[in-house]
């Protein structure tokens, strides 16, 4: 049997997509329909009378006070007050991990370089309005027109309506959607951009999730699906060493059995710089392919993506599973029925109103007769009487004179009265009360108005919290791409610090370990690390909320040393225009001094400025005075011993001369004794004694 061709496997491809993605949608339709309608409900006028509403209320007046608005905006503001950050932490717990740091640098410097706040703050948008939003990440090229450079970052890019144009397999539970196989993303396209595109006419990926029942006009818009799968297959791992053959270096080099089939001379390089294999690993290899696809063809096959992951990150607002069927929500669906009857009752209210309080006769036509004109023009030229005809019966009698009757002034039922008081208590018991949290009254101490906060608070957190998940996410994605496109040996890269500072990082920068062998900095292919999403106030909040704790601090620091850096580090923490050098300027002063750590930046700084810093005229010669007053001193100290010497000198020639006496009496007395003792001769004939 002949091997199916590349346009008959893309075929396959496309129907299977196309089955799954009906399949799928029909089994979310109602949910998803359910989170773009609380959507449009909040934020478009209009769109509060959707419905049955609509056409009882034709033809009268349709009001809208949307209390709905105000309480998704304090929301969308808490979390931008709030922002969640990402943070890499090694698994094995090693603290101070620089590849940790050099993560996340990096994925600070792709969010601030493609705008990844946009992508945030609609997703987390659509989820707290509707119940669903997501968000891409995607590799593009870093300099688009330079066409030598194939050098690539990771981008993060907002999703719009992701209510209605993402989709996962129905065998995906997770949250996170990380068990998650197939995805699809509709992207909209008008028919004139999709020729220019594909130059080819437009087939319109099928798409039942919509509602345009408000609007007065829709574009023309034809969607394209982005389809993602994963491919998963056994494949072996060719691992070789180089170094010692004790095992003692530990550079290694990691090649798939694709690769070194499709690059036979992989293998030839690595034996003949001194590498050898050291072991081989059977892998299940996890790959993800896309394709972009219409309604009728596979438009473009792109391939197997950078990472493991499918790169659509999907947020909740709240999400449960019922019958099998994933649910979810915003903060809108619950408060809709208690908005629409508001609306509703103020509607018949206003209708009410607009009937005139005046008493109005009643009168027959022929009372009128003749003077119609009169009547009509008395509300603008007030005349000062109205004329009216009288009327008789058949013999000439007058039988009515006056108007036959009166009409009555509109009165309010109170059954209304009493709903719209229950209707605002509904809303206010569902949406929070916001003036409560809102309104800063006098008399109110600081704790209970924090308190109060507090308690609105309770209200964001569970959106807060699955956001994080979210963002955990985005980070385990981001980490699995660049694991893949950020390769490139001696390649520098912006890094943003926590502060917002920027840095710069070298990829697989050779350096000497602790143990002196060669190793490579910043390789990102060893990064093996857990994500952990951290939930805060924003970078400004916490500055002002660290200058007030310094401020309150102060009050009790009588250490004059203590007070000198907890002023630098309020101005440090100020927010303010022109502040930046000021800031700079303390905290280099709170470096030098040891109350902040350096970074490595700093520290080669202040190691420039100690070889290269020309010493002070004062200090010189405080520095010379001192050491002649050393030398004095040592001189003295020297002549002390001198005369220690001297004097030392003198007693041993001292004791040397009374020794010598001493020996020469001895010996005078010695040769006395022998001559006394002596016998004397005895004389000889002849001689005389």
């Amino acid at each position: 049997m002949s091997r199916p061709t590349n346009e008959e496997r893309l075929q396959r491809v496309h129907e299977r997509a196309i089955n799954e993605f009906d399949r799928v949608q029909g089994a979310v339709y109602n949910e998803r329909m359910q989170c773009l309608q609380d959507r449009r409900f909040y934020s478009i006028p209009g769109a509060q009378w959707e419905g049955p509403l609509q056409e009882q209320f034709q033809n009268k007046p349709r009001f809208e006070v949307n209390k709905i608005h105000l309480s998704v905006i304090r929301i969308f503001n808490e979390y931008r007050n709030n922002r969640v950050t990402v943070d890499f932490t090694p698994k094995d717990g090693t603290p101070n991990d620089n590849l940790a740091d050099a993560c996340d640098g990096l994925y600070r410097a792709d969010e601030q370089d493609s705008g990844a706040e946009e992508a945030y703050d609609n997703a987390f948008e659509e989820a707290v309005g509707g119940g669903f939003g997501a968000w891409r990440l995607r590799a593009d090229y870093e300099d688009e027109e330079d066409e030598d450079d194939q050098r690539q970052r990771i981008c993060i890019e907002p999703i719009y309506d992701a209510d209605s144009c993402v989709f996962f397999d129905l065998d995906a539970k997770r949250q996170d959607k990380r068990d998650a196989k197939r995805c699809w993303v509709l992207v909209g396209y008008t028919p004139q951009r999709y020729k220019e595109e594909y130059d080819s006419d437009p087939a319109s990926w099928p798409k039942s999730v919509y509602q345009h029942e408000f609007d007065w006009c829709t574009p023309d818009v034809v969607y394209v699906a982005e389809y993602y799968e994963v491919e998963e297959k056994p494949e072996v791992l060719h691992v070789f060493r180089g170094g010692a053959l004790d095992d003692s270096e530990p550079n290694e080099k990691k090649f798939w059995d694709s690769e070194m089939k499709d690059d036979p001379s992989i293998e030839q390089t690595l034996l003949a710089t001194g590498f050898r294999k050291v072991r081989e690993k059977r892998i299940n290899r996890r790959k993800v392919h896309k394709y972009v696809m219409d309604g009728a063809r596979i438009i473009e096959d792109q391939g197997c993506i950078a990472g493991r992951h499918i790169p659509i990150v999907p947020v909740y607002g709240k999400r449960w599973f019922v019958d099998n069927v994933e649910r979810c929500m915003g903060h809108v669906r619950l408060a809709k029925d208690p908005q629409m009857l508001k609306n509703m009752l103020v509607s018949l209210l206003a209708e009410i109103a607009t009937f005139s309080p005046v008493e109005k006769p009643i009168v027959t036509p022929e009372q009128v007769a003749g003077h119609t004109q009169m009547w009509a023009d008395d509300s603008v030229k007030r005349y000062p009487y109205l004329m009216l005809n009288s009327v008789k019966d058949n013999a000439g009698n007058i039988v009515q004179n006056g108007p036959i009757g009166y009409t009555k002034a509109p009165s309010i039922p109170q059954a209304l009265a009493a709903l719209l008081q229950l209707t605002e208590e509904d809303i206010q018991d569902l949406l929070g009360n916001q003036q409560a949290g809102e309104q800063v009254q006098s008399n109110i101490s600081g704790k209970l108005m924090e308190l109060v906060q507090t308690r609105l608070d309770m209200q964001v957190f569970i959106y807060m919290s699955n956001f994080a998940k979210a963002m955990r996410r985005c980070g385990e994605i981001w980490l699995s791409m660049a694991k893949d496109v950020y390769v490139e040996e001696g390649r520098k890269m912006k890094a943003v610090g926590p502060d917002g500072t920027d840095g710069q990082i070298e990829l697989l920068r050779a350096a000497i370990n602790e143990d002196g062998a060669e190793v490579l900095e910043n390789d990102l292919s060893e990064a093996k690390f857990d994500v952990v999403a951290d939930v805060g106030p924003s970078s400004s909040s916490k500055r002002s909320a660290t200058v007030s704790a310094i401020t309150s601090i102060l009050q009790f620091t009588q250490d004059p040393d203590a007070q000198a850096v907890l002023n630098s580090l309020a101005i440090m923490n100020m927010e303010g225009e022109g502040l930046s050098d000021v800031r700079g300027y303390f905290r280099k002063k709170l470096v030098r001094i040891g109350a902040v750590q350096p970074t490595d930046e700093e520290k080669q700084e202040l190691e420039a400025e100690a070889a290269n810093q020309q010493p002070d005229p004062q200090a010189q010669y405080l520095q010379a005075a001192a050491q002649n007053q050393m030398a004095d001193a040592a001189k003295k100290q020297a002549d002390t011993e001198l005369t220690h010497a001297r004097v030392g000198q003198t007693n041993a020639d001292t004791i040397a001369t009374l020794a010598g006496v001493q020996q020469g009496s001895e010996q005078h007395a010695l040769n006395v004794a022998q001559q006394l003792i002596a016998p004397k001769p005895v004389p000889q004939s002849g001689q005389t004694v």
